[in-house]
């Protein structure tokens, strides 16, 4: 296993990962990016996006390119397509199949994956009827009927872009009015091929070999009843991408990392940046922004370290 050296290494090739990678990188100091996949991270899979500053409406995987050939220019080392065994924080020792990196300092990109409704059904009918992306998967909903269980943004937005391939579809919200944005509700709220199902919850997704049935309760009567759907997509929040780290440095009770507002951890010399961390806001900006605060003071702390020792 080849063994490798950086001044940091930034886990994560999304908007936070790579906008660390910029700013560390212009820092003047060697900078390596891992990526379980091929960079972009969950902007990626977005169609389009329209609260990016600078861009009135840009792909998104178009502005993930952007990111990338940025880091490009000022030489950011990337190990795309990595599959990471071990996390050592406190030694700053990062194990994949393929390498052994050691660094001065570690940034945490991981971000988050959508959250499971965990109920019977969704496990065994992924890519059978049930989808987390509606941007990968829309099209194979041409003239069905699908349903959204959320009332996010995320929800509302990917709600909206798949009517343009579903005859119907069903927003699924468990209170009686939407959280996202008044503007992404607008929308909704003109769209005729879109119906509301307020109060109520999934308990169960049935069907044989492909989805044909979501059973629903109503929470405040507790009312149970059937609806034929052809897909589910959940979009009822994210839970953060921290298996290698959980117990290493210090988290809130749903597992995001906490961090000051310089983006360091409990550990000294880790910082987490993005989604991954407590925030109040998870967008592509936010997370850029997250990155390039964390990886200035990453750089502050690598020349630190390095004072120290030739002092």
């Amino acid at each position: 296993m080849e063994k490798l050296t950086f001044d940091t290494v930034i886990l994560g090739g999304g908007p936070a990962g790579l906008s660390a990678a910029i700013y560390a990188s212009r820092g003047a100091v060697s900078t390596a990016v891992i990526d379980v996949n091929m960079f972009g991270g969950q902007p990626s899979n977005y169609l389009e996006l329209e609260n990016y500053p600078g861009f009135q409406i840009v792909g998104g995987f178009d502005l993930m390119e952007k990111f990338e050939e940025h880091a490009d220019k000022f030489g950011v080392h990337k190990f795309p397509m990595q599959e990471i065994q071990k996390v050592d924080l406190k030694s700053k020792t990062i194990v994949t199949n393929e390498y052994e990196f050691k660094a001065e300092s570690i940034i945490i990109a991981t971000g988050a994956q959508p959250m499971k409704l965990g109920v019977p059904g969704e496990k065994e009918f992924v890519g059978r009827g049930v989808s987390y992306c509606a941007v990968c998967d829309g099209a194979f909903y041409k003239n069905k009927v699908v349903a959204v269980v959320g009332g996010g943004n995320a929800a509302v937005e990917e709600a909206v872009y798949l009517t343009k391939f579903a005859d119907k579809v069903y927003i699924i919200h468990r209170r009686d009015e939407l959280r996202a944005d008044k503007i992404v509700q607008e929308r909704a709220f003109k769209n005729e091929k879109i119906e509301f199902i307020w109060n109520s919850v999934v308990k169960e997704i049935k069907g044989e070999e492909l989805v044909n049935t979501v059973v629903l309760e109503n929470v405040k009567t507790k009312e149970i009843s059937n609806l034929a759907v052809n897909g589910v997509f959940p979009y009822i929040g994210m839970t953060p991408n921290v298996e290698f780290f959980t117990g290493q440095l210090e988290q809130d009770s749903r597992g995001f990392i906490v961090t000051a507002e310089n983006m360091s951890t409990s550990v000294e010399g880790v910082f987490a940046v993005g989604d991954v961390r407590t925030t109040p806001l998870r967008q592509v900006i936010t997370a850029a922004s997250d990155g390039a605060v964390g990886a200035v003071y990453a750089v502050k702390y690598i020349e630190a370290n390095k004072e120290a020792v030739s002092a």
